[in-house]
């Protein structure tokens, strides 16, 4: 496997003076009306400065970058002893408490920017990606003119890894992937090279690639523009990357802070240390393989089956889980009839076999056809068969090939097929309570009796580490992490022969990521579950894969057994791939 020296802490800034003092906060604290939410948070942000925010979901990281940016959501209340920013053009201290509605806007966007945690609900789904980027400057810089925008907003895209800016620029946030809306939310946030940049966990979603570009690039404009950033994160990686100082949270309150190469090396606190030790590594050890003599499940074969139809299941259950052939599917392009063209080919001729109980790990770029390849396995989009293609794609599945099923018994073969969707945002029901979303499946199939479905949920909300009252609450209530707890015990809710997850593990922390991945090996082991894991995280995967494919454009660069691949990759892209690691 490739080497990479371990990252350092960013090198300590030179001392500054009270003049380069960006931003003040002392004792900022956020609450309903019946409960303090963060308590007593207080921090100095200098000019060209990182500031680090490390801590589990629900332990107030976002709620105090809200604050500052004066966005908390309605209902809740924050106050600060001291809160003041200095513009660097102005050399003007501001009070942010005594400000109005209209002023704080004026700064927002311009001296002032935030990355959000969830770009699926920051970006407006009616608009095109390009003009809401290109907003910034509408608003904050009226003279450009409509040339001049749409080329600094190209030059913003391409600064962010996105491939094709000027498609990107027409396409709507739910016409590409969840990486590269996160990139738009950079772009965005980029687009005026502000003072102070909020950042709340703005790579948890990128391909390992982007991220170090992405840090290359905001260190580079931070050197450039002095720019300070609060950055929070949970992933140690980017604090060694990063940080000059780092402020670790939990229950609202600082338990740890100081500069980051002492936290990270010499943590104080408990937590901390904690935290440090859930922090994934490449694991070089190849993964025990399932004992394929035992898979067969001999319950699942009627007890009054004749001997040819128990032959039959048998040799299904014998069989390799899943096999896909020849996988295929084009994009249509947008357009009238007059004007068609070529449609985007997101997946070409993927092929690969899957046994009951071992893992597959699907590895790639955002717009590489990982989250393509998810829908297809379920048929939530069609694969097509390509003329020049002599051999039909297949898609067979417990014996049965799935491309030729009606919809009925495709439902009734779903039940044994769930997936874990990329941003549990969208995939949730906002209007339907936690225990009403994860028993969804279970009423449709009534797998588990009514009166034993209120125990059946608060178990699986135990299992994923979600308080007892979450069966009772909304969505919304939740944390970006939290709810993608919510959409695992939602899938486990029918202990499915096959999870497809679709970056199931991005948006959590690393204590809640490593219990998590605990918990799938657990199921894997006791009820013979299949994965097909798809993950930017090569060291999530390395953990939890028997084998890998490498996807690149569409098509599969590179497979094989993970260890084997991880230690001796042979495609120039997965070398790409594994050096970027941090």
């Amino acid at each position: 496997m490739p080497h990479k020296s371990s990252p350092k802490a960013a090198p300590k800034p030179a001392t500054k003076t009270k003049a380069d003092v960006l931003l003040q906060v002392s004792n900022l604290s956020v609450r309903t009306p019946t409960k303090t939410l963060v308590e007593s948070i207080s921090l100095t942000l200098k000019k060209g400065e990182t500031l680090a925010v490390v801590g589990e979901s629900g332990s107030g990281k976002t709620l105090t970058a809200l604050s500052i940016m004066g966005l908390l959501p309605e209902g809740l209340t924050s106050q600060a002893d001291t809160l003041t920013f200095t513009q660097h053009a102005k050399r003007e201290t501001q009070n942010l408490n005594t400000l109005t509605p209209r002023q704080r806007r004026a700064l927002r966007g311009k001296s002032m920017a935030m990355i959000f945690q969830e770009p699926a609900t920051a970006l407006n789904p009616v608009l095109t990606c390009g003009y809401q980027i290109e907003e910034a400057f509408l608003i904050h810089s009226p003279k450009m003119s409509k040339k001049q925008r749409y080329a600094r907003v190209l030059e913003l895209l391409a600064q962010v890894q996105l491939p094709n800016p000027a498609a990107i620029f027409d396409a709507y946030p739910h016409q590409i992937s969840g990486g590269q809306r996160q990139r738009v939310m950079i772009a965005m946030a980029l687009a005026h090279g502000p003072d102070l940049l909020v950042a709340d966990e703005p790579t948890t979603a990128l391909d390992v690639t982007v991220q170090a570009e992405i840090i290359k690039l905001v260190k580079s404009l931070q050197a450039k523009l002095g720019m300070a950033m609060l950055w929070i994160t949970h992933d140690f990686g980017v604090v060694k990357e990063l940080a000059d100082n780092v402020i670790v949270m939990q229950h609202g309150k600082v338990v740890e802070e100081g500069a980051a190469r002492d936290v990270l090396t010499k943590p104080k606190a408990a937590y901390t240390k904690q935290l440090l030790a859930a922090t994934l590594t490449l694991n070089t050890t190849p993964l025990p393989c399932p004992n394929k003599a035992t898979s067969i499940n001999t319950a699942s074969i009627p007890a009054k089956a004749g001997i040819r139809e128990r032959r039959k299941n048998e040799e299904a259950q014998s069989s390799p889980l899943l096999q896909a052939q020849n996988l295929t599917h084009t994009y249509p392009s947008r357009g009238g009839w007059l004007f068609k063209k070529t449609g985007h080919h997101a997946l070409r001729n993927v092929s690969f076999t899957l046994n009951a109980g071992e893992t597959l790990g699907v590895v790639g770029e955002s717009g590489s056809g990982k989250s393509t390849l998810a829908k297809v396995l379920t048929r939530l989009i069609e694969t097509h068969h390509s003329t020049r293609n002599t051999q039909h794609p297949t898609l067979v599945f417990q014996g049965e090939n799935l491309l030729t099923l009606k919809p009925a018994a495709l439902r009734l073969a779903r039940k044994n097929m769930q997936m874990v969707f990329q941003d549990p945002v969208t995939s949730l029901n906002p209007k339907m309570t936690v225990g009403e979303s994860i028993l969804e499946g279970v009423a449709a199939h009534n797998t588990v009796p009514a009166h034993e479905r209120p125990a059946y949920v608060a178990k699986l909300l135990k299992e994923v580490g979600l308080p007892d009252d979450a069966a009772t609450r909304l969505p919304h209530q939740f944390s970006g992490g939290q709810r993608q707890r919510i959409a695992i015990a939602h899938t486990l809710a029918l202990k499915p022969a096959l999870v497809i997850a679709d970056e199931p593990v991005s948006a959590l922390d690393v204590s809640v990521q490593a219990q998590i991945l605990k918990l799938l090996t657990k199921i894997q082991k006791e009820h013979n579950t299949a994965f097909v894991f798809i993950s930017h995280d090569l060291r999530v995967i390395s953990h939890l894969a028997h084998n890998v494919l490498v996807m690149h454009n569409g098509e599969v660069v590179e497979s094989g057994p993970t260890q084997t691949l991880f230690a001796k990759p042979k495609h120039p892209y997965t070398k790409k791939l594994l050096s970027a690691v941090i």
